[in-house]
């Protein structure tokens, strides 16, 4: 993960679910400003197809499994998420139960997403490093939260 603030130039991606299609290693940063409570997650993100017999066909799942060491504690840790790609190379990100979460567009190489969720609110930028790496940072603020997260991709051989 590069330690400078500055994110590097965006890679052109004209189809966001035929790139992130395949496995990736995920290695991601938290920051809890109001506790200053600090965590790390490395594990895997697969995007893989759903099921054809399940209620998704057509959708491209992202599951990610690995462990999370949140302030000296290590739990096993991981989500599900579900992409529904469009013909122009966009795709709808939804939660597992089909929540709306945001869009993606990837054909410039970044993108910015806001997200509310009850009195929180998520705002993300995603960057495409090049065929094999990309980044995502959130920042969630909110009543009770100010929390960030760095997120780099690789994708496995």
């Amino acid at each position: 993960m590069s330690t400078t603030a500055q994110e590097p130039a965006p890679t052109r991606v004209p189809d966001a679910v035929a790139y992130l299609t395949g496995t990736w290693t995920v290695h991601r940063t938290l920051h809890d400003a109001d506790t200053g409570t600090t965590g790390t997650f490395r594990g895997t993100a697969d995007f893989r197809p759903a099921e054809a017999e399940d209620d998704d066909a057509g959708c491209v799942l992202h599951v990610e499994d690995g462990e999370l060491d949140w302030g000296g504690t290590v739990n096993r840790a991981g989500r599900t998420l579900r992409l529904l790609p469009a013909p122009d190379g966009t795709a709808e990100v939804t939660f597992a139960d089909g929540r709306p979460f945001h869009g993606l567009d990837l054909r410039t190489g970044r993108w910015t997403v806001r997200h509310p969720c009850g009195r929180d609110r998520y705002d993300g930028t995603f960057t495409v490093v090049s065929p094999d790496e990309w980044h995502v940072h959130w920042h969630t603020t909110g009543p009770a939260k100010d929390r960030t997260q760095r997120s780099v991709y690789r994708r496995r051989s």
